[in-house]
This record gives C-alpha cells, sequence and structure tokens, in this order.
C-alpha cells in the first residue's frame, strides 16, 4: 500500500489513475511551449533543479538532459517510486517522498524550482511559498504551471466539475504574493481516441467528461494554462 506522507493535497486522477494520467503527460504540450517560456525566463542549464509534485517522474529526465542535479519530490510513495525507477540510471536525479511544505532540500540550495498541475494553486499555498522562498538562492527563479479556468471549453469543463473554485480569488491571491504571470495556449494532442477519452473521464465529473468527449472531435484539444514565475 503506498504511503502518504502527512499534509499532502490529494490529486484525483494521477493519485487514481497513474496509467491513464500517463497518457495525458504525453499528449500535453507537443510544442515545448512551457518548457520554453520557462526556460526564456531562467534557463536550467547547469542548474540545481526542484520538481515539486513530480507524480511518475515525466518531466524529470528533460531537466536531466541539460541541469547539473535535479531532485523530484512527491507525497505519494507510489509515485515517487515509478519517478525513481524512471530516472534509474541517469546521473544527478533523485527522488524524495516529502510534500511542498516541507522540502527536503537545505536552504539556498536550488536555481530553479517548478511546480506543475501538482494541486489547485491559490489561497492555502502559503506554506509551500513560504519553503520556495527558503530553498531558491538569489539568481534562482520558482515556476508554477497551471489550469487556465478563465479560458476556452477546457477551463468551462473545469469550472463545472469543481464549482468551488474560484479563478478571482486564486488571480487575487497571485497578486498579493507578487508572482508575474504569463497565459500559454498549449495543446494536448493524443495518438488515440481512446487515450483522448480516458483522460478526459479522469478530469472531469461524468456527465462534464461526456459532454466534452462529444465536444471533441478528433485527437487533438486545446489546453489553456497560466505559467507564474518569481525570480529570487
Amino acid at each position: 500500500m503506498a504511503r502518504i506522507v502527512d499534509g499532502a493535497i490529494p490529486s484525483p486522477n494521477i493519485w487514481n489513475s497513474p496509467r491513464t494520467y500517463e497518457l495525458e503527460n504525453r499528449a500535453v504540450d507537443p510544442d515545448g511551449v512551457a518548457d520554453a517560456a520557462m526556460a526564456a525566463i531562467r534557463p536550467w542549464t547547469g542548474a540545481v533543479v526542484l520538481d515539486i509534485g513530480c507524480g511518475t517522474g515525466f518531466h524529470l529526465p528533460v531537466f536531466a538532459a541539460t541541469a547539473s542535479k535535479v531532485i523530484g519530490v512527491e507525497p505519494h510513495s507510489g509515485l515517487a517510486a515509478l519517478a525513481a525507477e524512471r530516472c534509474r540510471g541517469l546521473p544527478g536525479v533523485s527522488v524524495r517522498s516529502a510534500t511542498a511544505q516541507a522540502l527536503p532540500v537545505p536552504d539556498a540550495s536550488v536555481d530553479v524550482a517548478t511546480a506543475r498541475w501538482a494541486y489547485f494553486f491559490g489561497p492555502g499555498c502559503e506554506p509551500g511559498l513560504r519553503e520556495l522562498s527558503r530553498v531558491v538562492r538569489r539568481g534562482g527563479a520558482a515556476f508554477v504551471l497551471d489550469l487556465d479556468a478563465t479560458r476556452g471549453a477546457f477551463g468551462g469543463w473545469f469550472g463545472r466539475t469543481v464549482p468551488s473554485y474560484s479563478a478571482a480569488a486564486v488571480e487575487s491571491f497571485w497578486s498579493r504574493q507578487g508572482w508575474e504571470r504569463q497565459e500559454l495556449d498549449l495543446r494536448m494532442v493524443f495518438s488515440a481516441r481512446a487515450d483522448l477519452e480516458a483522460v478526459l473521464r479522469i478530469e472531469f465529473a461524468p456527465d462534464v467528461a461526456e459532454e466534452a468527449i462529444a465536444d471533441t472531435p478528433g485527437l487533438e484539444l486545446d489546453y489553456p494554462n497560466v505559467l507564474r514565475w518569481r525570480r529570487f
């Protein structure tokens, strides 16, 4: 049985359906828009990179290709084990079971910290932001990539699935924290129709998912995101 680190916020998709979420990871952003946007702000070549909420470690090899050291942090022990297996043999890559609120790295030891789709960022994630201030050193940057619930069909489906989510409150939160933002127009592109349908079913409430499937012909859909960042 997987162990969950105290304080972790459950993920309704990857925790329950890691194989389907792997299909989603493969489909998201085939154009590399998100990585290019982050690298333009603070490149990670030769850097120490911290990936918070790394899940099964899908993005760790990308960072490891040019970074000097990569640390994946994941509170779900089963997913952390899959991430460690994925990165077996990659020099300079390690995976730790921990939360964003208690990062297992020393003060001022990280150049680039990233968190993407790890939980619904906004009010309540102040402890994680304080940890970023502790671990990211001068000249470094932290990035948070998340769904933009205010744009597109995907944002509308999300809003109906999680009606308690307030995009306005989230935007106000980040404005108060002083982070910068950039809208990113990402895509999901699947190799099979069954994969697209499976992903929509883990992302949305059952009735919303079926509507999304009916409204999405072919193998591609828009996936609007927001990249937020802070320099240290």
